[in-house]
């Protein structure tokens, strides 16, 4: 999904392998994801997509900012999801690490590297379902030998 403050920007759905880069876009106070060589198309992910940054993750403080430096994080890997659904006001796209920390994804400092490794099984072509459904046929027909 694309948070409501980017509906007037160009974007597509994420794909398995996207190489992602957070990006503050044209016109806009919000920050999200855009592919790398296509900085004014928003990628926009489903909850449940799993992702892997490049290096530990950092973003702006929740208050503070341009005061407090920014926050490290010393995770890599993330679930989108999105947050504060009953207020229709707010930021809603964020990221969870395997520690529980959730962060708004406009918090996420600019020009930082991400690839998609897994979108949710909703999200997922039908024929990445047929190859994968066919692939545990065997090993399950392998076990049963």
């Amino acid at each position: 999904m694309c948070d409501y403050s980017l509906h007037h920007v160009a974007n597509r759905p994420a794909q398995i392998q996207d190489k992602l880069l957070t990006t503050k876009f044209k016109n806009s106070i919000t920050r999200g994801f855009a592919e790398v060589g296509e900085p004014h198309v928003a990628v926009c992910l489903k909850p449940g997509t799993e992702i892997a940054f490049d290096e530990n993750v950092e973003c702006e403080p929740s208050f503070g900012i341009g005061i407090l430096p920014n926050k490290k994080i010393a995770q890599r890997l993330a679930r989108f999801r999105q947050i504060n659904m009953d207020n229709a006001v707010t930021h809603h796209d964020a990221l969870e690490f395997p520690d529980g920390q959730v962060v708004l994804l406009t918090r996420l400092c600019e020009g930082q590297r991400a690839t998609v490794l897994q979108l949710p099984a909703s999200a997922r072509q039908p024929q990445e379902m047929s190859a994968e459904a066919s692939s545990n046929d065997e090993r399950e027909a392998s076990l049963i030998r």
